[in-house]
């Protein structure tokens, strides 16, 4: 059993083979990859013939052919159609609209593709493949540039009526605060890497206007080079103004954790990136929240884990949403 996983991203692609049947043990379940950069000036009718072009390749190098492979999997940034195999235009693939990306894949390897959302996608990755194995119901939180989830839920992927549910980023956790997918003080704002960059300079105006002090800036003129990673590497060096910066941001990451969790009574919320490599300083700041607003029987039941699968999260993304 072979299968094909296609990443598309709007910096790079990846095209990726898989070998074998879907198991506890993922060890050599991916033996090839290879990756290209989308340059999505060239349109989509270009980027899609060097994904086939590199499906090709991979099968190729690996002595195989068409008929070896079980299907394709594809995991791509929304908005999208996951049941009809569509995509609508997303931000970073400005000229895919309503591109029949199933047809033209299924068309060409001649079996079945199937198409979700990068966030839906990596929860199927992490549930298959990584933090979330033996979970029935389990929450995925990108937490990366920005905040999406993937939603499993009595042991199947969710993706709503229209492929609209996980959208969590676009919750309004405060009145004021950062901007994050279109909406002030939304849990995008709050907490994604342009989200933590826009309350880094929100809190260093306030800084600045008491003749506050950081390492990482001087005037306002500093504050357009603040970034999610600087912070967090001037608050592991003790610096205040990045501390404050990261407990606000742990304090209404604990918020929206808590409505998830007595929203949609989960085994397991898995989150990645920012939350996976920062997690020893999150931790003791989310759960003070977690226990003070959610309802006990939620949370005692509900695990906050790190993400597993890393930089391979993509790979395992486009391939699980086969299985």
């Amino acid at each position: 059993m072979y299968s094909l996983g296609v990443d598309i991203g709007g910096t790079k692609c990846a095209v990726v083979l898989g070998k074998g049947e879907l198991t506890e043990n993922t060890e050599g379940f991916i033996i090839d990859k290879i990756k290209f950069p989308t340059k999505v000036e060239r349109g989509y009718e270009k980027i899609i013939a060097e994904i086939i072009e590199k499906g090709n390749d991979i099968l190729e190098r690996n002595n195989l052919s068409k008929s070896d492979l079980i299907g394709v999997g594809v995991s791509c940034g929304g908005p999208l159609n996951s049941k009809t195999g569509t995509i609508h235009c997303p931000p970073n693939l400005p000229d895919w609209d309503n591109v029949p990306l199933v047809k033209i894949l299924s068309d060409h390897f001649g079996v079945r593709c199937v198409l979700h959302n990068d966030a839906n996608a990596c929860a199927v990755g992490e549930w298959r493949f990584g933090a979330g194995r033996g979970y029935n119901n389990m929450v995925f939180l990108t937490f990366g540039t920005g905040m999406g989830a993937g939603l499993i839920l009595d042991g199947k992927l969710y993706s709503g009526t229209n492929d609209g549910a996980g959208e969590v980023g676009h919750i309004r956790l405060a009145e004021n605060g950062p901007v994050g997918y279109g909406k002030m003080g939304s849990f995008e704002g709050f907490c994604s890497g342009g989200g933590i960059r826009n309350l880094a300079i929100l809190t260093a105006k306030e800084y600045l206007e008491n003749n506050k002090k950081s390492k990482l800036f001087e005037t306002e003129n500093d504050l357009e080079g603040l970034d999610a990673k600087g912070v967090a590497e001037a608050m592991y060096e003790g610096d205040a103004f990045a501390i404050e910066v990261y407990k606000k941001c742990a304090e209404y990451l604990g918020r929206g954790l808590s409505v998830i969790i007595d929203i949609l009574n989960p085994e397991a919320i898995v989150i990645g990136s920012i939350y996976e490599r920062n997690q020893e300083f999150f931790n003791p700041l989310i759960e003070r929240v977690i226990n003070e607003e959610t309802l006990c029987c939620n949370s005692e039941v509900c695990k906050i884990l790190p993400a597993q699968l890393g930089d391979s999260i993509g790979d395992y993304a486009a391939l699980g949403v086969l299985f």
